[in-house]
């Protein structure tokens, strides 16, 4: 009987050795697959870019780290322009983008009409409509189709696809022979001011601007004029700090002009090629803020270097109030160019060719997108071929 006993009490402790046995090991691949399953999701963790305020300007008489920015811009979104790496990699917004709500009304349109075979007075009266939703202008589409209209009588034919191409070769010839290029050629610094009422995005062009100019060889320096918004200032700092520029400041509320003429004595002091200014938005139908603008002007002729270009900032979604804006600016201020601004968020690109029709002054400068490098040069060709389809 005790033997018995005894070979019970063996077998009892074998299985519970070996379960004891059949536990660590359980534990050990438990602990095993957490730790594969952590490598794994560590690996594949995106890693995420440095915050937009980690750049670095240039500021003094010597290159300094900048301080890091913390404060978001008030009114534009300066994270969305230091792009993330990917982003970086992503070309420009080219004017056939930022065209393509514009192309969505007055192309989507012609394109349509096209399709038919004999003209009637239908047709033209349709042609006039669209050129009008695309914010060319009653009287400027009206011109337009009458001259589109005789010529297609010379030529004989009664083709829909010949009319509108006749329209595409008369707006381009309206808008071909003009000088878009920047003038950078006077005695440096070039001072290049800009003007606008408030909201259409000057300070963003300013930055952009700068990141042009600075990729092509320049020497940048911006001047803060716009010393009455809250944080405008602060604002430019940050265009500045991501251009990798200089900025000279003002005191809050101090004269503009001042400030612009300080820092074209400092772009001449250090040898830099350019100075782009700031200016306060303002009303067109402010009687006082034009005058100052045109006292600023005044100034500006009068500091080291040479004033080389006055760009009006408009934004491509206010259509024809842009227009009344160009006027009233090219008065006060001597416009020799415009930037047309948020073109990407607007089907009212028929703006462009009204500014140019109206005024004569030149579109230098397009807006295509948020990011630093979404300015681009104005093409008269690519402009109308987008349009006319």
């Amino acid at each position: 009987m005790g033997s018995y006993s005894g070979w019970i009490m063996h077998l009892l402790f074998l299985v519970l050795v070996y379960l004891i046995a059949v536990l660590v090991v359980a534990a050990g691949g438990v602990y095993i697959s957490r730790q594969r399953r952590s490598r794994l999701s560590t690996s594949s963790k995106k890693v995420m870019p440095a915050p937009p305020g980690t750049l670095t300007a240039r500021g003094g008489e010597d290159e300094k780290a900048a301080s890091v920015v913390t404060e978001q811009a008030p009114v534009d979104n300066l994270a969305s322009v230091v792009s993330s790496d990917v982003e970086e990699r992503e070309p420009p917004k080219s004017l056939s983008a930022g065209l393509s709500k514009t192309r969505g009304v007055i192309g989507a349109a012609l394109s349509r009409m096209k399709l038919r075979g004999g003209l009637s007075e239908e047709f033209w009266s349709e042609l006039e409509e669209t050129l009008i939703l695309g914010d060319i202008g009653l009287e400027i589409s009206r011109d337009l189709v009458s001259k589109t209209r005789d010529a297609f009588r010379q030529t004989g034919l009664n083709s829909s696809v010949e009319a509108i191409d006749l329209l595409r070769r008369q707006m381009l010839a309206d808008l071909e022979g003009k000088e878009r290029s920047l003038t950078l050629f006077g005695e440096a610094p070039n001072l290049v001011l800009l003007v606008g009422v408030n909201g259409v995005g000057k300070t963003t062009t300013i930055g952009k601007l700068a990141n042009y100019l600075t990729s092509r060889g320049s020497s940048v320096i911006l001047a803060a004029g716009d010393t009455f918004r809250a944080a405008a200032s602060e604002q430019l700092e940050q265009w500045a700090n991501a251009a990798n520029v200089e900025i000279v400041k003002g005191s809050s509320g101090g004269d503009p002009a001042s400030v612009i003429f300080d820092a074209a004595s400092r772009a001449k002091a250090i040898g830099a090629d350019v100075v782009i200014a700031d200016t306060a938005g303002r009303l067109q139908t402010s009687s006082n803020l034009m005058g100052e603008l045109a006292k600023i002007h005044r100034v500006a002729q009068k500091a080291p270097g040479t004033l080389s270009e006055v760009l009006l900032v408009v934004d491509a979604t206010t259509g024809q109030n842009g227009l009344s804006q160009a006027k009233s600016f090219s008065q006060a201020a001597q416009t020799t160019g415009v930037v047309l601004t948020k073109l990407d968020g607007s089907a009212k690109g028929g703006i462009a060719f009204a500014i140019e029709r109206e005024l004569g002054i030149p579109i230098k400068f397009v807006g295509t997108g948020e990011k630093m490098g979404d300015l681009v040069p104005f093409d008269p060709a690519t402009f109308v071929d987008e349009i006319c389809g």
